[in-house]
């Protein structure tokens, strides 16, 4: 099949890109496609539980966000920033550093002089501004002291609130980024869900660089996609499981809890994420299977969906991976003609903006 990165590019007033969050989180719009038929509807988030079943169980990611924007000191005085990505064992994470000539074996001074400090030692370097910085000491415990919660580079109103860039549910740090569909819930929305039996379950993927980062080949298979921590506890694996062999629908909130369900599908199958999938290749009784690592599973139009049924997402940047992974659960000509009506309707894109209900 061919595929070109061009193809999913669209146009985007820029007024349409919010830059603050709505209140309350669930009064965002809502665009509902269904796939079925083609149908849209405009609705709000608080209108979700018309959409969903007793017996559905809804999927959330409660990972958290770090403060992972770190501002630094070169030895030479000159100042530079330190983004950290992922954590890669003890006092060694990856980032991406700013600032020139910081090279293999450089150095820069974490936090201010009259405060806590750290210094972070470049040990290897990557593409572009990629490194792998060590820390010394261990930053993990100064983060809430040294860093500030990175925000989208779109985004350019100050946050009020830092805590408004956590999903309700959030509990397990380590995302540079907040999986953005989860930040339309409040408790009365998710109350409301349980009283109508819909079910929870949680699993974390810590989202990492791919969010930020478009798709520059021409041909986006070539891409190498970031790769991400993962785990699906055996508790939500055995709740995927139940819920499919008694009839419900897996409804996944974000693009990373859909990355996250079908790396699990890839586990139950025997094959790691990135594997190819064979077509003819069924789960048996498990649609998933519990496990914990990373995964660098990267799906595009022709992805065989095992585990996921119906999704809740944001509208994503043009050429991401993320549009991509819509375009291939909902398809390309619907997704194209979802997000042209949520232009003309003059939705809000992106982290802080509405949102999209793919049945």
């Amino acid at each position: 099949m061919q595929m070109r990165t061009a193809d999913f590019a669209y146009d985007l007033p820029p007024e349409l890109i919010a830059q603050t969050p709505i209140e309350p989180r669930d009064a965002s719009r809502l665009l509902v496609v269904d796939r079925a038929t083609g149908d849209l509807a405009h609705r709000h988030v608080t209108d979700l539980p018309a959409y969903l079943q007793p017996g559905d169980l809804l999927v959330l990611n409660d990972t958290r966000v770090i403060p992972a924007r770190l501002q630094a000191h070169k030895e030479s005085g000159g100042q530079a920033e330190v983004f950290l990505l992922r954590k890669l064992e003890h006092g060694l994470w990856e980032a991406l550093v700013g600032g020139r000539g910081l090279g293999v074996g450089k150095r820069v001074r974490v936090g201010k002089a009259d405060g806590p400090q750290a210094w972070a030692t470049i040990v290897a370097s990557h593409e572009g501004p990629l490194r792998t910085v060590a820390f010394e000491p261990p930053v993990d415990a100064l983060l809430e002291q040294l860093g500030q919660i990175p925000l989208p580079p779109y985004i350019h109103a100050p946050l009020a609130d830092p805590e408004r860039y956590q999903t309700v549910f959030a509990r397990r740090d380590g995302s540079v980024a907040a999986p953005t569909a989860g930040l339309h819930f409040t408790p009365e929305l998710l109350l409301g869900l349980r009283e109508k039996d819909v079910r929870f379950a949680t699993m974390t993927l810590h989202v990492g660089l791919d969010t930020f980062r478009p798709v520059t080949e021409e041909d986006p298979r070539h891409h190498v996609i970031h790769r991400e921590w993962l785990q699906v506890s055996p508790k939500a694996a055995r709740l995927i499981n139940e819920t499919r062999l008694q009839g419900g629908r897996i409804v996944a909130v974000g693009t990373t809890s859909v990355r996250g369900l079908e790396s699990a599908a890839k586990i139950a199958l025997g094959l790691a994420p990135c594997d190819p999938d064979p077509a003819d290749q069924v789960c048996g009784w498990q649609t998933v299977a519990a496990w914990t690592g990373e995964t660098d599973l990267f799906i595009l139009p022709g992805h065989r969906f095992r585990a996921v049924d119906t999704l809740l997402t944001n509208f994503h940047l043009p050429r991401s991976t993320l549009l991509m992974l819509v375009a291939a659960f909902a398809g390309k000509p619907l997704v194209d003609r979802a997000y042209a009506e949520a232009i003309a309707q003059q939705y809000r894109f992106f982290s802080f903006g509405d949102a999209m209900l793919i049945l």
